[in-house]
């Protein structure tokens, strides 16, 4: 392939990236309404269903909020009953935010057509097409989070 014709793919599939990730925000958005609660809250229950119990600063760091953000964020999922939070048995200054089981049962049902439709989307490719796409997206998601810790780095500009 010529330089240019590498260069026009690349950037094709920058554009697709895009339009996905939009795509993704927005079916994002749709289940947290659903739900009747934030895009955050949405996000900390994917974390704690994917990590498993994890404490409230952990928890913070992971979706780029403060600790004092993320009170709020426990003390709605708690009130909704999709977490406990307990001490830390190691340190009783700290509290671990775990999912309860009935969490499954009342979310994983939003994203159950779009789980199907994709595994049926991977039905159209070979098992090397998708280990390249996993290795891809493996390889991006560092860097998404690197470029994201540096944008808060830097603070909101001023106006």
């Amino acid at each position: 392939m010529s330089s240019e014709g590498r260069e026009e793919l690349v950037r094709e599939v920058d554009r697709e990236l895009r339009n996905l990730v939009s795509r993704s925000v927005l079916f994002h958005q749709a289940v947290a309404d659903r739900l009747g609660m934030s895009v955050l809250d949405l996000n900390c229950l994917g974390a704690l269903v994917q990590r498993g119990p994890m404490s409230a600063g952990g928890l913070a760091e992971e979706n780029g909020v403060t600790t004092g953000a993320i009170t709020g964020v426990i003390d709605r999922l708690e009130g909704a009953g999709f977490v406990r939070r307990d001490k830390d048995p190691k340190d009783r200054r700290r509290v671990i935010v775990t999912p309860l089981p009935n969490l499954e049962a009342q979310i994983f049902p939003l994203f159950e057509g779009l789980a199907t439709s994709l595994v049926e989307l991977s039905g159209k490719f070979g098992d090397d097409e998708l280990r390249t796409v996993v290795e891809f997206m493996r390889a991006a998601a560092p860097i998404t989070q690197e470029q994201t810790a540096k944008l808060r780095a830097v603070g909101r500009p001023r106006k």
